[in-house]
């Protein structure tokens, strides 16, 4: 189980859900280039470098295939994952992905996290900053303008994977008729929607987000490790 976080976080965010499904699943939890602890390279990396860079990753530490949840341009990564390295894809979970094709601009998007603050966790907000400054603004703005001009609906089209596609009903970033209608054009789509939760379902809710999870990513048709279960993260 590999969890990938949004736009200018870090895995700091993805601890709370990686919590929770530690009992179950082996699960990772990586920083991509530019963000957290991992290197910075010169320019921010476009959404296909940061797919590329997460299948280097996992050669590297030995991994050939793996579930996956990713958060708002989590998703976007993973969806270009599936895509291009297929083989290295057993099922996804979308969480809150972006962009709504109705909502591309830059402007929108920002005004969307104002929005979600008060239905968040507070403590949030502290860890969002940290990793902000971290990461710095011209990444940020450079990682978010290759996230709004990609293109994900068109793309989730040719996932063959089962994927499940989770909101939370306060969610402002990402609309309701947006996430129905990808779920529904995805080959093996499915839904479920988080009663009460923002955009950062996997910190603010992960017990409710792990009750969503289990029963797609434990079905019979996928054998759930036996041994050495544990967490691990790349931070300290």
């Amino acid at each position: 189980m590999i969890l990938v976080h949004g736009l200018g976080m870090s895995s700091r965010y993805m601890i709370p859900l990686a919590e929770h499904l530690a009992p179950h699943l082996r699960v990772y939890a990586p920083d991509l280039p530019g963000f957290g602890l991992s290197d910075k390279p010169p320019q921010a990396l476009t959404v296909r470098q940061l797919a590329d860079a997460l299948a280097a990753w996992m050669h590297k530490v030995g991994l050939t295939r793996a579930a996956f949840v990713g958060n708002s341009l989590g998703c976007e990564v993973l969806v270009e994952l599936a895509v291009v390295h297929p083989q290295l894809v057993d099922r996804l979970v979308l969480q809150g992905p972006t962009p709504d094709p109705e909502a591309r601009g830059i402007a929108r998007q920002v005004l969307g996290f104002f929005l979600i603050a008060p239905f968040e966790r507070w403590s949030l907000a502290w860890v969002a900053l940290t990793d902000y400054v971290r990461s710095g603004i011209r990444r940020y703005l450079q990682t978010l303008r290759s996230m709004v001009d990609n293109h994900i609906a068109e793309k989730a089209l040719r996932i063959s994977q089962p994927t499940l596609v989770v909101w939370g009903t306060r969610d402002y970033i990402v609309p309701y008729a947006f996430v129905t209608s990808l779920a529904a054009s995805l080959p093996q789509g499915r839904f479920a929607s988080i009663p009460g939760a923002a955009h950062g379902i996997n910190y603010s809710h992960p017990e409710a987000f792990t009750a969503a999870l289990l029963p797609f990513l434990l079905a019979p048709q996928e054998r759930a490790p036996t041994e050495d279960l544990s967490f691990k993260s790349d931070i300290d």
